[in-house]
């Protein structure tokens, strides 16, 4: 099967930027150092890629990113997906960008369900450790300590009020497991896992400061003690290690994260906190060439070099390399315990670089990553280079066996009742096998037989073979009143014969393969939930995540229809037009709660306005559309001549200039720590209750505020023109209270209102109080 454009676009990106010599160069460098360093953060793009890069490719350092979420807390400027969703959309950016920079990733937690997990924004570590089970990630940060065995460990943050509570946690957690990691009394549950002790014989800081316009550091960093410098591009691609960095962030999409670097960022100032004194390098009093091993093992680290030298003359590399070898084996009975690993990752790399010198390429990829039980897949397999009698072994997970085997395509089928993929178990390792699938070759170069692992193009992901997508999978309904003929539609994918839904007293309900009916009602006010089953097992939602800088994901949860019964007003003309970015669902539950929504595109923009009594515009709309952001002048025009706008937050720089795209001076606060309410219990008092905001069509009260997920708001507003009104005021524990989280002012015959209140992801979660107070800006004081 030929492949896709986006299956060749993303195969020439990456065949691209590592082309023969550029990879060997890389395995080349690998042999210069013995030392390894672990790089903690607390989110995927928490890491310092180009620091990183710098250490790795020409410090010959072995590199591991440390990440305890999944950033499944966090926010998403590529389209509508939150929770265990975006996890997945961030774990898998975490693993493009890390094979940019040659960098293996140890995870902490383990998706939305783990109590190590995303939990949204917080202000203190203490609290972060708490709701995280502050020993669980302690020993999950030994157990890494004992398996990586890492010399140096640098957090991503300072653990410093002003900065991320989830950063400071993972500071701290990282500072505490040292001694334990060491420590032959604690966790002896390891050492039956074959982890011994291991001490980590420097842990930095960074010496610089982790603010700017999310975040205020108020203590300034510790004084730098050694300076990580890279002023010299890299020599295999003649590129700034900035440069690489930023080639490494921009995977990182769902974060808008990737930046030209017109000023070169060329050094990462360090504070040792833990270990012996510098002498001026990161990496002194650590063994950093195997004769500080053992002696004996010069006459390896010389025939390193001289391979090294011989680039890019392949044919002048691999016999050194193999003498290497032989020496190190020739000593391996008086290794000391302690450095074993380093010895058998030298190993393994120096066979890795014998391979890729000799020529040999390997290509393997599925002709899709989403294979479901029961179905069969393709497995092609391109090789280049290799000798007539290479062995090829295909390592597949339970439940997949091959069926067929022709010239390289291999036909895998998936058992009925093969395992389930979690996204948030499989492994991931820069120089082999990632996920539950890869390619061994097994060949003999220089009279040496040597052993590969090849990672698949992008790994697989085994999916129920039955599901079902519900549409709409949650209702609206007034409560206390009756309704008929809700219909959802079924679209269910596999064999299932036979949809049926737990029993809701009051309600009749009538399913079938292609949808479901509801009628009856006399609903009190509240959240119902119906479980899905197919053919009398539960039914799981399959939600697909497709881009093209990470593949195709599926995120499976559990089928349920929800039913929000509430008594909403809405008011007389409903008709309303919405701008969205994509990064939101707040045009579909417009249309759910009775609105007739109209969503404007590019064209739509220079059409007469005044035809819509309310304009809403969605999350980060102004940053995500150019045409919106030329739009603002019309905007405005609109809102003098009588139209109600309604903005939803945005933050600073998604294309929000405070004097030109608010029809009044309107700024956002920086840094968003200091603007944000996290608390989503935080008590709200209200400020003008007689505002038509807040008086109709439904009068708000605090009560609108109770069962909030997650949080209050972000980016909230910090100044504004004297003709906005602020409505409510919040804060979080010991803070003063906020005030710029929903504003509203009239101006000339119109209105406009903005938002700092998540009411999108408040909707999503069927809070009621949102979608009253959703109803109230939309109709703009008119009833």
């Amino acid at each position: 099967m030929p492949l896709s454009r986006t299956q060749l676009s993303h195969r020439f990106g990456q065949r691209r930027t590592s082309p023969r010599l550029v990879a060997l160069h890389r395995m080349l460098s690998r042999l210069k150092s013995t030392v390894t360093v672990l790089h903690t953060g607390a989110h995927p793009d928490d890491e310092q890629n180009a620091m990183l890069a710098f250490m790795r490719f020409r410090l010959g350092m072995r590199t591991v990113i440390g990440c305890s979420t999944r950033g499944e807390g966090g926010q998403n400027t590529l389209g509508p997906e939150r929770g265990g969703a975006l996890g997945i959309v961030r774990t898998r950016e975490l693993e493009e960008a890390a094979k940019v920079i040659d960098a293996d990733i140890v995870w902490f937690g383990f998706g939305p369900n783990d109590p190590v997990h995303d939990f949204g924004f917080s202000k203190n570590g203490q609290d972060t450790l708490e709701r995280w089970q502050h020993d669980l990630i302690v020993e999950r940060m030994v157990r890494a300590y004992r398996s990586e065995r890492p010399d140096i460990v640098i957090p991503t943050f300072l653990d410093v009020p002003g900065q991320h509570g989830h950063h400071r946690a993972m500071t701290m957690a990282a500072e505490e497991a040292i001694a334990l990691a060491a420590d032959p009394n604690a966790y002896p549950e390891h050492f039956v896992l074959g982890l011994a002790p291991w001490q980590v014989t420097k842990y930095y800081l960074p010496a610089w400061s982790g603010g700017g316009s999310t975040y205020d550091d108020e203590v300034p960093p510790p004084p730098e003690t050694v300076k990580v410098s890279a002023t010299d591009p890299d020599f295999a691609t003649g590129m700034p290690f900035d440069e690489i960095g930023e080639w490494s962030r921009f995977y990182h999409a769902s974060q808008g994260m990737g930046r030209w670097p017109d000023d070169l960022r060329t050094e990462w100032p360090l504070h040792l906190r833990v270990g012996p004194n510098d002498n001026g390098g990161i990496a002194d009093n650590i063994p950093r060439r195997l004769a500080d091993i053992v002696p004996g093992l010069a006459a390896a680290d010389t025939a390193i070099a001289t391979a090294i030298a011989a680039f890019p003359n392949a044919d002048d590399i691999i016999a050194p390399l193999s003498v290497a070898l032989e020496i190190i084996e020739a000593h391996a009975d008086v290794v000391p315990a302690e450095h074993l690993h380093r010895i058998e990752t030298m190993i393994a790399d120096l066979e890795a670089a014998m391979l890729v010198a000799s020529g040999i390429d390997c290509v393997a990829a599925l002709d899709r990553e989403v294979v479901a039980q029961g179905q069969t897949v393709d497995l092609s397999l391109t090789l280049r280079g290799a000798p007539a009698d290479v062995s090829i072994d295909v390592i597949i997970p339970e439940g997949v066996s091959i069926i067929t085997q022709s010239r390289g395509r291999y036909t895998l089928e998936v058992a009925p009742d093969a395992p389930i993929t979690d996204p948030f178990t499989q492994t991931y390792s820069a120089s082999g096998a990632n996920g539950d699938a890869c390619i061994i070759l097994t060949l003999t170069i220089a009279g040496r037989t040597i052993s590969r692992a090849f990672a698949l193009e992008r790994p697989l992901t085994i999916v129920p073979a039955a599901s079902v997508d519900l549409t709409p999978s949650a209702l609206l309904v007034a409560a206390d009143s009756e309704f008929s003929g809700l219909s959802v539609e079924a679209k269910i994918e596999g064999g299932a014969n036979k949809l049926s839904l737990s029993s809701l007293e009051g309600v009749e309900i009538s399913p079938s393969r292609d949808g479901i009916t509801l009628s009856g009602g006399g609903l009190m006010e509240g959240r119902y939930s119906l479980d899905v089953m197919l053919d009398d097992a539960p039914a799981f939602t399959a939600s697909t995540i497709d881009y093209a800088h990470i593949g195709k994901s599926l995120y499976l949860s559990p089928a349920r229809i929800d039913i929000l019964a509430l008594k909403l007003a809405l008011p007389q003309d409903r008709r309303v037009a919405y701008i969205g970015g994509g990064a939101d669902n707040v045009g579909r539950w417009l249309n759910r709660m009775g609105f007739k929504v109209t969503e404007l595109d590019a064209p739509a923009l220079s059409e007469d306005l005044l035809k819509f009594p309310t304009i809403v515009v969605g999350l980060f709309a102004f940053g995500l559309r150019p045409d919106l952001a030329a739009s603002a002048q019309a905007l405005q025009a609109y809102v003098e001549a009588g139209g109600n706008l309604v903005t939803l937050y945005h933050r600073p720089w998604d294309g929000w200039n405070p004097d030109t795209v608010p029809p009044r001076f309107l700024k956002i606060g920086q840094p968003s720590l200091r603007w944000r309410v996290t608390n989503p219990e935080a008590a709200v008092e209200i400020l003008a209750a007689d505002n038509p905001i807040l008086s109709g069509p439904n009068p708000i009260s605090v009560r609108d505020f109770d069962g909030w997920n997650k949080e209050r708001g972000l980016y909230f507003a910090s100044e504004w023109d004297p003709a906005y009104s602020p409505l409510l005021a919040m804060s979080d524990k010991g803070e003063a209270p906020l005030e710029g989280a929903l504003l509203t002012a009239e101006i000339g015959k119109g209105r406009h209102t903005h938002t700092s209140l998540v009411l999108h992801h408040q909707l999503d979660n069927l809070v009621p109080g949102a979608f009253r107070i959703m109803a109230n800006l939309v109709a703009g004081g008119r009833m």
